[in-house]
């Protein structure tokens, strides 16, 4: 028996590599982006370590280039979804009493097969199946899927050392249980390290889970889970389960042994499904542990003191890398009229060297959004502006499906605070200025904060300290993850532990150790060493 106490030592974030002309990184990439694109998969569903083929097909496309077919996928009926939790449900008992750095090992080399061995083809997979360029695929997946596998195992040894008192004659300890239960794993197409994540951090904790991959990440999802697969993931642990959402939840949050809901994707969705489970409180065997990160209206707040290229620049980032379907993208901004005018200027000159168009053209900055009603809805609201007396489009505003679904980095101006693309969530390059008194800077973080009900990410320009503190406490709740002089997005993996509040989720910060508690079910066990043998205590000897 192994009884050493072994703890894996904190880790360095995975180097994001450049693909910059001529190097190898570069050649090895195109020559893995040529090889996925000539290739057409076929897509099971993964339960209990069996492909199943239930001959209810779809089909995955590239959203640049929406004829060109990169995978046959399966879908899930009500049937399959039960064998699943029942597979869950058969894996669960020996993966929870696995001792925990077995599980970690299995993860840690998950790990490094992604960052070496099938590193390029899990880039290529993104690219092509969720239309990101290189950088944008290269942060996600690898580098970031790669981070949350090795510092979740490193948190994972600082929870299980964690470790109450013990007093003269008694044994105090604590174990970190799974939950009681299979862990539902609902997954979004814009970050294929966030549908890893929400697998596999309740997975290293003992649990056994069922994924529903979002259909437009189908691509990469899969061959993750085959990575995982090949890493020696046992079988029924983690059960990949595509399918119609609706279908699957109602299934799921009928079980009893639903344990567990990790989620991100849109707050109505996850409104939705909390309120199924909510309904069904009774038949459970115990309360399902709801960890969930929906949506964002994230802001950039610009003070007078500001320096305007900074600001071009990070609204051009922050609204415009990956389209602006990140849940972080930055889609309103508060501009003092003092710099607007510089700032609008110096975002014309860049948006005008922005390019658009397929990722293989490594020297598009900007691709599709994913697929046809996410075009359509954009569309609508960008039309809206144009045709509202309250707003202007000032650049962009043309969208063209012919071939990909393109939308040209937009940029929206009015003069009401609470319009429309102003507070509701948009999930495209869209952003939104609001152009405000220089003497009302307090007022309008005000505005700023109760404008939405999301509280997801945002960032203060100022050079002036007091008015960055001042923005610090007025936007005290309006964000889980708040910026100083740089773009909301870009969180990274231990360093900024991601999550917001209100409409935007449960803040349990992915990245960090908050997150894997959540996948626990903690018993306390105090033994006494020699217990009493009278039950009279001294008080009672009083005459």
């Amino acid at each position: 028996m192994n009884n050493a106490l072994f703890k894996f030592q904190k880790p360095c974030n995975e180097p994001v590599k450049g693909y910059a002309p001529g190097s190898e990184e570069k050649a090895e990439l195109k020559k893995a982006l040529h090889r996925l694109a000539s290739e057409k998969w076929e897509i099971p569903l993964v339960i209990g370590g069996r492909e199943v083929r239930t001959g209810d097909t779809g089909e995955v496309v590239m959203p640049h280039d929406h004829r060109h077919v990169l995978a046959t996928y399966h879908k899930a009926g009500e049937k399959e979804v039960r064998m699943a939790i029942e597979a869950a449900m058969k894996a669960h008992r020996e993966w929870a009493r696995m001792p925990w750095v077995e599980r970690a090992s299995i993860l840690q080399r998950a790990a490094e097969l992604i960052a070496t061995k099938y590193r390029y083809l899990v880039n290529a997979s993104v690219m092509l199946g969720q239309s990101k360029n290189p950088f944008q695929a290269e942060i996600d997946a690898p580098c970031e899927l790669v981070d949350f596998l090795r510092f979740n195992n490193f948190f994972a040894g600082d929870i299980y050392a964690d470790q109450p008192c013990s007093e003269k004659g008694v044994i105090n300890r604590m174990e970190y249980r799974p939950l009681e239960g299979f862990v539902f794993a609902l997954t979004p197409f814009n970050f294929t390290a966030i549908a890893s994540n929400l697998n596999m951090s309740p997975v290293l904790m003992g649990n056994t889970t069922i994924w529903k991959p979002s259909t437009t990440a189908l691509y990469s999802n899969y061959l993750v889970m085959q990575i995982f697969r090949e890493a020696g993931l046992p079988d029924g642990v983690v059960n990949f389960v595509p399918g119609q959402g609706s279908l699957m939840g109602k299934v799921i949050t009928a079980s009893p042994d639903l344990g567990g809901f990790h989620f991100t994707g849109s707050t109505a969705t996850f409104n939705y499904l909390w309120g199924q489970i909510g309904a069904n409180l009774a038949g459970y065997k115990s309360y399902p542990r709801i960890v969930g990160e929906t949506g964002g209206k994230d802001f950039i707040f610009v003070h007078p003191s500001s320096p305007t290229t900074e600001v071009a620049a990070a609204i051009v980032r922050g609204a415009f890398e990956y389209q602006g379907q990140k849940c972080s993208a930055a889609s309103r901004a508060y501009i003092p009229k003092s710099l607007w005018g510089s700032i609008r200027s110096e975002i014309g000159d860049m948006l005008r060297e922005v390019k658009m168009g397929d990722v293989r053209d490594f020297t598009n900055l900007v691709n599709a959004v994913i697929d046809e009603p996410s075009f359509d809805n954009i569309m609508a609201n960008i039309e809206y502006a144009k045709h509202s007396s309250d707003a202007e489009v000032v650049f962009g505003g043309r969208g063209d499906k012919s071939v990909g679904y393109f939308i040209e980095p937009t940029v929206i101006v009015t003069t009401d605070p609470k319009f429309k693309t102003m507070v509701e969530e948009l999930f495209g390059p869209v952003i939104t200025v609001f152009v405000y008194d220089d003497a009302k800077y307090e007022e309008t973080l005000d505005l700023c904060d109760a404008s939405s009900p999301y509280a997801l990410t945002g960032s203060i320009f100022a050079r002036d300290r007091a008015a960055i503190t001042t923005a610090m406490e007025r936007l005290r709740y309006a964000a889980g993850n708040f910026y100083i002089n740089d773009k909301p997005t870009g969180a990274v993996v231990s360093q900024q532990p991601f999550g917001g509040s209100r409409a935007s989720g449960t803040n349990d910060k992915a990245g960090s150790a908050l997150n894997l508690i959540r996948w626990t079910n903690v018993r306390a066990i105090k033994e006494t060493l020699v217990p009493p043998t009278d039950f009279r205590y001294p008080f009672l000897g009083e005459k």
